[in-house]
């Protein structure tokens, strides 16, 4: 007989056996766009029953003592089925699974629509679940990464070939990385830390940020745009912006008209139950998203949402995207933000050309809601948003960041640390940027000057003939506060010199800005000009002139001092003070028309304007700023003074004028941009101290004229008129959505007299002067927008008045335009 111990002794012999016999496979699923896990996917080994699932975070372990099969079948809703052969030796896969786009929506077989009650539950119980309606007030800690990859990369390694490149051939090449066979070159990753602290009412917000890594690039305005104010995707709300176009969210209170629902699975994590909501838009190529989200039970929290666009979506050069939003639980019943992530790829013109892979991480800890240390914060606020970037927080070590971030780095990220490092300390680094910045803007810089723009050295008009312009100007190496400019034109036609000086003081950006400005200029003008549109002063300008219209020129010579403050709350005010002599060159009653006006038109102006511009947001540069404009209308106002005498004036005037300006953004029905203004001048003064209407003699649609007048065809005395632009998206356009084109609407009118004192000094005989005489003009368009990503046509009716006001104009036009938009 075998006595225990020997019996013993065999039982774990048998048992050590059966363990080493045993085979045992790992590993994760993750989405191949946006490298997120993806929970609940199913495994089954094919041609059996055999298979098992990966648990919510994506991750997977299934032991066996032979596989049932050599192959395996991973499945799961909103993905492609994916087939992985086992070779021996496998036990751990990483698995990336290719989303799939459903062109008829995702198919359940069931008697009730269990997609469209979670749906409809989740939209009741939203006043709970969204944090910026459930909370009085909240904070958190926020990190963010940005990482940017060059895709599409046959054309860059030939450049590198190129000799002056060849320097960073070997760099490129070393940093290329591989994804199930698609290369991309890591190029770009910035980072950073902030507090945030949020109140419901009255509304405040503030951001703090205490530490960001750019890697070269130290711009505090662009800083900002990296933390969390400008960057919250809320799934909640009923749009979300991307690129600056409102899709519609599979939870809004209408996606029932925009979106099909349909319950894939249920699945139980510890005690609670997750529903897995499918949703796909009713009708392609509108602005809506398709996607997948898990549900809690009960509350009808997200627990994750997954939305992705496709080639099909109305986005410029987008081949997909990807956003992930995750909740995670802070206390038994609350769901709070714990991570947005973002991916992009953008191949702005083919695979033949370098595209861009955008991917950013944004992760949310130490929550806390309801606290009082959060309004007492905020009371430090003198605004009601403000973004605080603190004094040292460019400047922090690795070490800091080892313990900061919330989570690490990967492999690839402390690759493009390093690889960021060595390039932009590289000597052909440094010589390929400059030449590239002196491609785009035709500046250059020489120690503490900046010669250029090369692009105005030479130019031409009809007053001129050929003319050549220098241009020299202090750069930020030569003082932090103080810019300068000066150039110097000749025209060999008129055989005379033209030029300015210009010097501005900047001695606070924030938190409220304030500068003085001097300057002189003698040059011809070509009245206003803003930017994104052609002027007068333009070869190409030759080109598209309407045909049978005179040129029109005048010389101004100007001096002005001027100085701006920023109020606080959206409120600015600024002061000018100027003296302009105009004289009238070429098909403009000359000035010896009037009088005192034989050595020119001299008027001397104090002009005092306000501002109100309500949260309006910018991009700084060293000294100069441009507007990213507001959610709210923007408002200004300006009274303006002309004395006689002083500074050697020749006319008493009174100048108001009044506008409202405003970006409206009316998802789904696209975005309207109007302005309205009115003005007055009390007085008897020639025609250029009043206001000129608007003209347009380009075929270049200028949105900011009136495109069927011609430059000084209606002068007026008091106005008031309206501009109105209603870009409706894909519009009729939505049944051809290969094409992208979007459709637009215009109206711009104008009403405005002349009095008779102002008649009798201006109108003169051979030349065109008119006023509406309390008539209105009116011109209206249609046109299409974003045809091949670029261009815009615009077709123009000029419809009132319908009297006999004599003008040498078209009542119908056909413009073109550039246009660069997402």
């Amino acid at each position: 007989m075998m006595g225990k111990k020997g019996l013993l002794t065999i039982g774990v012999l048998l048992w050590q056996f059966t363990v080493c016999a045993q085979k045992t496979l790992t590993g994760n699923v993750r989405d191949h766009h946006s490298e997120e896990p993806v929970p609940f996917a199913s495994f089954q080994f094919k041609h059996t029953n055999t298979g098992f699932i990966a648990d919510s975070a994506g991750s997977f372990h299934f032991s066996a003592t032979q596989w049932p099969s050599d192959t395996l079948v991973i499945t799961n809703v909103g993905y492609e089925t994916k087939e992985i052969p086992l070779r021996q030796g496998t036990d751990s896969l990483k698995i990336l699974l290719e989303p799939r786009t459903y062109d008829n929506g995702v198919v359940v077989k069931t008697k009730i629509n269990m997609g469209l009650y979670i749906w409809k539950n989740i939209v009741k119980h939203k006043p709970y679940n969204d944090r910026f309606r459930h909370f009085d007030n909240f904070y958190y800690e926020i990190y963010n990464k940005m990482e940017l990859d060059l895709k599409n990369l046959k054309s860059i390694q030939k450049i590198t070939n190129i000799k002056p490149f060849r320097p960073m051939n070997e760099l490129i090449n070393r940093n290329i990385d591989t994804t199930e066979g698609v290369k991309f070159l890591p190029t770009y990753l910035t980072e950073s830390i902030s507090d945030y602290y949020y109140q419901k009412k009255p509304l405040r917000r503030r951001e703090e940020i205490k530490a960001y890594n750019t890697n070269g690039i130290n711009n505090a305005s662009m800083v900002k745009f990296l933390g969390g104010m400008d960057q919250v995707i809320n799934v909640y709300n009923d749009f979300i912006n991307v690129f600056n176009r409102q899709f519609i969210s599979p939870l809004s209170s209408s996606g029932n008209f925009y979106y099909k629902y349909a319950l894939s699975d249920t699945q139980r994590i510890g005690y609670q139950k997750f529903y897995h909501l499918v949703f796909t838009p009713k009708n392609k190529g509108s602005n809506t998203f398709e996607g997948d989200c898990w549900v809690a039970a009960g509350s009808f929290a997200i627990q994750k949402m997954s939305l992705r666009l496709d080639k099909s979506a109305d986005v410029n050069f987008l081949d997909r995207l990807s956003l992930i939003q995750e909740y995670k639980k802070i206390n038994d019943s609350t769901w709070f933000i714990a991570k947005d992530k973002f991916v992009a790829d953008f191949s702005p013109a083919g695979k033949q050309v370098p595209g861009i892979i955008a991917r950013k991480t944004t992760t949310y800890q130490n929550a806390l809601v309801n606290d009082s240390s959060v309004t007492n914060v905020l009371k430090q606020n003198k605004k009601i948003e403000e973004i605080i970037v603190k004094t040292g927080s460019g400047d922090k070590q690795a070490g800091y960041w080892d313990s900061a971030r919330h989570e690490g780095l990967t492999t690839n990220e402390v690759n493009i640390m390093n690889m960021m490092d060595t390039v932009l300390n590289s000597p052909t680094y440094k010589k390929i940027t400059k030449q590239i910045a002196f491609l785009g803007s035709g500046l250059f810089n020489i120690g503490n000057v900046q010669l250029g723009s090369a692009y105005n050295w030479f130019s031409g008009n009809g007053w001129e003939g050929f003319r050549m312009r220098f241009d020299v100007a202090s750069n930020v190496h030569f003082d932090k506060k103080l810019w300068w400019h000066t150039y110097l034109a000749y025209g060999f036609s008129d055989k005379k010199f033209k030029g300015e000086a210009e010097v501005f003081y900047l001695p606070k950006k924030e938190p409220k800005r304030q500068y003085w400005y001097l300057g002189y200029k003698n040059d011809l003008d070509f009245g206003q000009t803003y930017f994104g549109e052609i002027s007068n002063d333009n070869i190409f300008a030759f080109a598209i002139r309407k045909p049978n219209i005179p040129l029109k020129y005048i010389n101004l010579e100007q001096a002005q001092f001027e100085f701006f403050n920023e109020l606080g709350k959206g409120f600015s005010f600024l002061t000018n003070v100027s003296r302009k002599t105009y004289r009238p060159l070429k098909n403009l009653v000359p000035a010896d028309s009037f009088r005192m006006g034989y050595n020119g038109l001299t008027g001397s102006e104090i002009t005092v304007k306000f501002r109100y511009a309500f949260q309006e947001k910018f991009i700084e540069s060293n000294f100069f700023r441009s507007s990213l404009g507001s959610r709210y209308p923007i408002v200004e106002a300006s009274v303006t003074r002309g004395i006689s005498g002083f500074l050697g004036g020749n006319y008493n005037y009174t100048k108001v004028l009044a506008s409202v300006s405003h970006i409206l953004k009316i998802p789904p029905l696209g975005v309207i941009n109007y302005q309205v203004y009115t003005g007055k001048t009390f007085g008897t003064v020639p025609y250029m101290f009043l206001n000129v209407a608007p003209g347009n003699e380009l075929y270049y649609y200028n949105r900011y004229a009136f495109n069927m007048m011609n430059r000084y065809e209606f002068i007026n005395d008091r106005f008031a008129g309206i501009n109105f632009e209603h870009n409706i998206g894909n519009g009729i356009f939505k049944l051809f959505p290969k094409l992208k084109f979007r459709q637009l609407y215009t109206v711009k009118a104008l009403w405005g007299t002349l009095s008779d004192a102002n008649k009798s000094l201006n109108f003169k005989e051979g030349h065109n002067f008119q006023s509406l005489d309390g008539k209105t003009y009116m011109e209206v368009g249609t046109g299409i927008d974003n045809i091949l990503r670029f261009f815009r046509v615009d077709f123009v009716w000029r419809v009132l008045p319908r009297s006999s006001i004599k003008t040498s104009t078209a009542h119908f036009g056909v413009f073109g335009s550039v246009r660069l938009n997402f």
